[in-house]
């Protein structure tokens, strides 16, 4: 692995905003903004049609920036918008059922993962990275001591990936970046 491969870089979480034209523009002005490797699109509250209509508007917005669109929400939804991948928030059989399916196909991530054992059966069956936060939970300046905690030990002893929310402030990358 070079230098290169083996950094630090940004992943953007949408947020609840379902109008798909004010979420493209900040979109694209956010994916201008430094080295971001992906992007995470939940399906917060929104029914299944909308949801699709909503990432066949912006995955295609994601892949030309040169970012993985990542869907998190349902399956059949990424595959129909043509994302690179999934987010798996749910239990870790949720997480192991897409691995198994959707891999290597497709990038497979799993979330809720809220303390070291949890992260460790989340991290069993072999997703492509582990996330440590909440999409809508983690709404201060600093990214959570809890999640910056983690993702130290998990570094440090685990090659998989991980990715770490990180507070509303900007500065809160460099703390992330630091675990």
């Amino acid at each position: 692995m070079s230098v290169h491969d083996d950094r630090c870089r940004l992943v953007l979480i949408l947020n609840d905003n379902i109008d798909a034209e004010a979420q493209k523009t900040a979109l694209t002005e956010a994916l201008r903004g430094g080295d971001v490797a992906s992007v995470i699109v939940p399906q917060y509250a929104q029914p299944e049609g909308a949801f699709q209509k909503f990432t066949e508007t912006l995955v295609p917005v994601i892949q030309e920036a040169g970012a993985a669109a990542l869907i998190a929400g349902d399956t059949r939804i990424a595959g129909r918008a043509k994302a690179d991948g999934l987010h798996i928030n749910g239990p870790v059989a949720d997480v192991a059922e897409a691995v198994e399916k959707f891999t290597p196909k497709m990038i497979v991530g799993g979330g809720n993962a809220d303390d070291r054992h949890k992260a460790l059966e989340i991290g069993e069956p072999g997703p492509d990275y582990i996330f440590f936060g909440k999409f809508d939970g983690d709404i201060k300046p600093e990214a959570h001591p809890k999640n910056l905690a983690l993702a130290e030990w998990w570094a440090s002893m685990i090659e998989i990936p991980c990715m770490v929310m990180g507070g509303t402030d900007t500065a809160s990358a460099v703390a992330v970046a630091e675990t």
